[in-house]
């Protein structure tokens, strides 16, 4: 006869949390706290479809590179174990992750943006609040923009660079990344 072993199976869902549910809404950075401790959320691979774009990495150390056919560069990293940059709430974590990564910028230089936050880029869909740090750059350098979310209770983040040869590349390339890569919710 065989013979079970005993103990506490670990739940994969979460008691009481409706992912359908949250996935549903918007996400400002002030709902953060719906969402379910430990499943990370992640980031579609939109762009490969996407006129003009190739992907050139997939999934190296968690990051997807996608280059344009007028040279823009565009990498998606999804970080999870996050615990120790996880502060008070996503907004005052994601202006952490910023600072943890580069201690010059200051909360002033970020803005409030949203991309896509579930469903398919070919629907209307609910959005997600992200930070978005774009410095000026001199004549003849590259122009970028980062766009990152610290997901407190997950304790995930994204983190999503744009580089293009000009402002006006970045500028379109920016108008893609919000169109065709999603946020994509925690699942459980």
């Amino acid at each position: 006869m065989e013979q079970s072993a005993s103990g506490l199976a670990t739940p994969t869902i979460t008691p009481g949390h409706d992912a359908e549910a949250v996935a549903a809404k918007d996400l400002p950075f002030t709902a953060g706290g719906a969402l379910a401790p430990g499943v990370p959320v992640g980031i579609s691979d939109g762009l490969k479809e996407a006129p003009g774009w190739k992907p050139v990495k997939e999934n190296v150390a968690g990051e997807n590179q996608y280059v344009k056919t007028d040279g823009c560069l565009v990498a998606t990293k999804v970080r999870t174990n996050q615990t120790p940059l996880a502060l008070a709430d996503d907004r005052a974590s994601s202006v952490g992750l910023f600072t943890y990564l580069d201690p010059s910028i200051l909360p002033k230089y970020l803005k409030t943006e949203t991309l896509r936050w579930g469903g398919t880029s070919d629907k209307p869909g609910p959005r997600v609040e992200v930070l978005v740090l774009e410095q000026a750059s001199p004549a003849g350098a590259r122009s970028t923009a980062v766009m990152a979310r610290l997901f407190s209770v997950p304790e995930s983040s994204i983190y999503i660079t744009v580089s293009c040869p000009d402002p006006a590349t970045l500028a379109a390339a920016r108008q893609d990344v919000a169109e065709r890569l999603v946020i994509v919710p925690p699942s459980a």
